[in-house]
């Protein structure tokens, strides 16, 4: 696989204080640091800001694809081992908490990392149903194919979490795009589910 992303094609710079433009215009450095949050591979989020800047968010995001698409297996162990498992709203039911619990146990003796699974499109009364079918369905993979879906899953995730930078990073102040706080002292990075 290539080590390195195809160039971008540069067409009109993102807004000035647009999330996008921030992340541009962040030193190398703290964007590594922003986007490791995102996924917990530090090759990937080391290209990520490498490959800066983005025209837009369509190419940040293919970008971010093709980065998991490459992630070694060493890469995708990294990344998971920094993960924890999709959490539930606070109003679910006791019973689908305890349920998912010992779930989450049973897959991460039987798998060895984190169930990461992305969520999105599914309303919140919907999640504590596709996390335990979810669990359950993945649970009689093999641990290579289980491994495959997780990183596909861990792709989505942060794809989700490279969005919800755009919209932090958008409404931050300061005195510019990097007023010495990042975009994890903004409580952005709890895991996504």
């Amino acid at each position: 696989m290539s080590s390195h992303l195809p160039a971008q094609v540069r067409g009109p710079a993102s807004a000035p204080g647009s999330g996008l433009a921030r992340l541009n215009s962040l030193p190398h450095e703290s964007a590594r640091a922003a986007l490791l949050h995102c996924c917990g591979s530090d090759r990937w989020a080391h290209r990520m800001a490498a490959h800066r800047p983005y025209p837009d968010t369509a190419a940040l995001l293919a970008a971010a694809d093709e980065a998991a698409y490459d992630l070694s297996q060493g890469d995708l162990t990294e990344a998971l081992a920094g993960e924890s498992s999709a959490e539930l709203g606070h109003g679910a039911p006791y019973a689908a908490l305890l349920a998912l619990d010992a779930a989450r146990a049973q897959y991460e003796r039987t798998f060895g990392h984190a169930f990461v699974i992305c969520l999105d499109g599914h309303p919140p009364e919907e999640q504590v149903d596709q996390l335990l079918a979810a669990i359950r369905r993945r649970m009689a993979h093999e641990v290579d194919e289980e491994r495959s879906i997780a990183a596909d899953e861990l792709r989505l995730v942060a794809r989700s979490r490279l969005v919800r930078l755009l919209d932090t990073l958008a409404g931050v102040g300061g005195d510019g795009p990097d007023d010495g706080r990042f975009p994890a002292d903004f409580g952005l990075f709890a895991p996504v589910g």
